[in-house]
């Protein structure tokens, strides 16, 4: 009898302990809208050429920024090009978050996310499984997992293709792993990104991202449409060779910046940079 007390108390107590640590974990499912309060003119206009401040680049990092033209842009291939996923939730963010899982355990299999823009859909693993080898395809939403740490849901991601760190031309390179950490208050949800990139980047980069619960939202499909804009000569590739950018001092000139700041690099994301 004592034998079968102490069973009871022991699985009374995992029962228990399940159910705690499922209510530590927030329901992200619903539609969200974003806010764009914070960082507004570089998601909506977008930044200026150029504009390299706070971003802790490297000397790789600048001179493929320079070399960027914006007419890469009118390119059919480039026209119709999905954000990578750890800029993604920058762009015209309505985002859809649904839970997928397992019919016979009732175990959280994937959360899984749909963008407006492009049409992103992206999965986030939950159930434990490893990343794939370093020789695994890269794709824009690259392959994440997810756990959660109390109420915060951090997903790693790897396997992304090469993509941007802002649309101003600075490249992220596809050795780049990114971590997010998805924190809901009540009907907010907050993203922090972190990217860590060894190949453009002497630091972690890191921004955020908020969203608002609107159950009435309703995300359309999206249709990218490509079209010869301009006419070129088969093969070309719009780009700047070193030293020849024209718009290198444009930003700086036009609000009275000094080029070692506009330039950017890690010193550049702190206070005392300005002394």
């Amino acid at each position: 009898m004592r034998n079968m007390t102490r069973a009871a108390t022991t699985l009374v107590a995992a029962v228990g302990l399940s159910i705690s640590s499922a209510q530590a974990q927030f329901d992200l499912a619903g539609e969200w809208s974003p806010r764009y309060h914070e960082d507004e003119p570089e998601r909506l206009p977008g930044p200026d050429l150029v504009e390299y401040h706070g971003i802790p680049l490297n000397e790789a990092g600048r001179l493929r920024g320079l070399s960027w033209s914006a007419s890469l842009l009118t390119l059919p291939e480039h026209q119709c090009k999905p954000h990578p996923a750890d800029y993604a939730h920058r762009a015209p963010g309505l985002m859809r978050i649904w839970n997928e899982y397992d019919s016979d355990s009732q175990q959280l299999v994937a959360i899984r996310t749909r963008l407006y823009y492009q049409a992103a859909e992206r999965t986030i693993w939950m159930d434990g499984r490893p990343h794939p080898s370093e020789l695994a395809a890269h794709t824009w939403q690259g392959f994440s997992t997810g756990s959660w740490d109390g109420d915060t849901l951090t997903v790693t991601t790897t396997h992304l293709k090469q993509g941007w760190l802002r649309r101003n031309g600075l490249a992220r390179s596809d050795k780049a792993h990114m971590t997010e950490h998805f924190i809901r208050h009540g009907n907010y949800l907050t993203q922090i990104v972190v990217i860590v990139d060894p190949v453009y980047l002497t630091e972690p980069f890191i921004r955020s991202n908020n969203w608002v619960l609107d159950p009435g939202q309703r995300i359309l499909s999206y249709l990218c449409d490509i079209a010869v804009e301009i006419d070129r000569p088969l093969g070309t590739v719009p780009h700047y060779l070193p030293g020849q950018n024209p718009f290198l001092e444009e930003y700086a000139n036009k609000y009275g910046l000094p080029m070692e700041g506009v330039l950017g690099g890690a010193e550049t994301m702190y206070p005392e940079f300005i002394e």
